[in-house]
């Protein structure tokens, strides 16, 4: 079977100086590899396919048997890597927290540990007679969210 970290260690070193990071390899127990890209910009199909002449250059199928499926990371999937969170700074986003509640707002930071979510909110203002919307930032752990998505509106 062919090993997930050396093939992860391929697209590193195949994506080495471009504006492209890897968010997910996966090799399953049947040697079906999935190699998912993103981009600061755009990951272009010239991109999927200079990656996928990488990886058959590194892996010989006359000796071992694979198949291999190279692609960008999709939009409406959730956040997966640090780098993804940075693609989409202020972004509309949908969190889902591990207790259980649905986050709608903006993401507007984030960090090695955290990121901030900025909702907006129905309050009473003192001197007021009707609430306001206001924005209220929240600050989350990564892993206290069960996924954090673009929130796409048509």
């Amino acid at each position: 079977m062919i090993d997930k970290t050396e093939v992860t260690a391929v697209v590193e070193r195949a994506i080495e100086g471009k504006d492209l990071f890897v968010v997910e390899v996966t090799v399953s127990g049947d040697n079906v590899i999935d190699v998912a890209l993103d981009s600061m910009g755009s990951v272009t199909i010239d991109d999927c396919i200079a990656m996928d002449h990488a990886v058959h250059a590194a892996f010989d199928q006359d000796v071992e048997d694979y198949e291999l499926t190279v692609g960008s990371y999709g939009l409406t999937s959730p956040l997966r890597v640090r780098r993804q969170y940075d693609k989409n700074l202020g972004q509309a986003v949908e969190v889902l927290t591990a207790d259980g509640r649905k986050l709608h707002g903006t993401l507007t930071a984030a960090d090695e540990e955290t990121f901030t979510l900025t909702i907006p909110t129905k309050m009473k203002i003192e001197g007021k007679k009707r609430p306001e919307i206001v924005d209220t930032d929240t600050v989350l752990r990564y892993d206290e969210v069960k996924y954090t998505k673009c929130d796409i509106k048509i």
